[in-house]
């Protein structure tokens, strides 16, 4: 199946605006916190992310732990620390997480709130929050200040504006609209961050988008295929055969005894997103993952 029909742009007008808005914006705060998505913590990250915040200190949040692998996001967290960045893994449907934001904060900024000490100041710390459209980043700024401050829908980008939270007297987070890249140098960028559903699904071939995931998972969690859609297979079976095998285990045939495919293509993607087929993390740790073969993050 040809990569190169997920080559897509997708890179609107207010993208641009968005970028100048968080760039000005950075001489207010102290850090920046920034939220990837747990099972694709390379490609849902904004490349251009580490030349805007250039030398501010900074956090990374793996974002929708009840999605991902447990075992990969302790070994995406472990490769953060040890590159010197602070790692915080969440969930917010169960607040998991949620109150180890504040002590990494502090530790990240436990410089700053020496200096201030000393100089007897009370300054509340401010950190802004930054990260692609559709990655959870509202809904965990909410968990965060226990309320509902930050606007969020379940639609890429729909946060508007930038827009300060007062989570107590001691922290300020700065909520920013996500912010995503003119074009993926990597095709695969594209499939990971479709299979996820931050690109609008009414700009792909589903059926090209869930073949690839299928093959995906038939080579990292075959015994998960086998689980939910009775799918035995030997390795390299193509993705189509897949999807048809798996579409005549749900009955979804149509006249003439075909395989509806497209119907299968739509369970598969609502299942891998919802979490009903299982947990997933599609990206492991790289020396080089993140900005070259220094360090992840820097």
């Amino acid at each position: 199946m040809a990569q190169e029909s997920m080559n897509i742009q997708w890179y609107p007008g207010h993208m641009t605006k968005t970028r100048r808005q968080i760039e000005a914006d950075l001489k207010q705060v102290d850090a920046v916190c920034e939220i990837v998505d747990a099972r694709i913590p390379i490609s849902s990250r904004n490349p251009d992310i580490d030349a805007i915040c250039g030398d501010k200190p900074r956090i990374v949040i793996l974002n929708r732990l009840d999605l991902a692998d447990p075992a990969a996001t302790r070994r995406w967290a472990e490769a953060f620390r040890r590159k010197g960045i602070a790692a915080v893994a969440t969930d917010c449907k169960n607040r998991k997480g949620i109150a180890d934001f504040q002590p990494a904060v502090r530790q990240v900024l436990q410089e700053k709130l020496r200096r201030n000490a000393v100089r007897g100041m009370n300054r509340p710390l401010r950190v802004m929050v930054v990260g692609i459209p559709n990655v959870g980043k509202s809904t965990l700024i909410n968990q965060i200040a226990g309320r509902k401050g930050a606007k969020a829908e379940n639609r890429p980008g729909v946060t508007r504006g930038k827009q300060w939270i007062t989570v107590d007297s001691g922290l300020l987070l700065l909520d920013t609209p996500g912010i995503l890249w003119p074009k993926f140098e990597d095709p695969q960028v594209g499939m990971m961050l479709s299979y996820t559903g931050a690109v609008k699904d009414d700009i792909l071939d589903l059926e090209a988008l869930a073949c690839q995931l299928m093959e995906l998972l038939h080579q990292r969690y075959p015994q998960a295929l086998m689980a939910r859609y009775g799918v035995e297979a030997p390795p390299l079976t193509p993705g189509y055969t897949l999807l048809e095998m798996a579409g005549r285990k749900r009955g979804f045939l149509v006249s003439g005894g075909e395989i509806h495919t497209e119907r299968m293509a739509k369970v598969l993607l609502e299942e891998f997103r919802s979490g009903k087929l299982g947990r997933f993390t599609l990206e492991e740790p790289m020396e080089d993952a993140y900005g070259g073969k220094e360090s992840l993050g820097n």
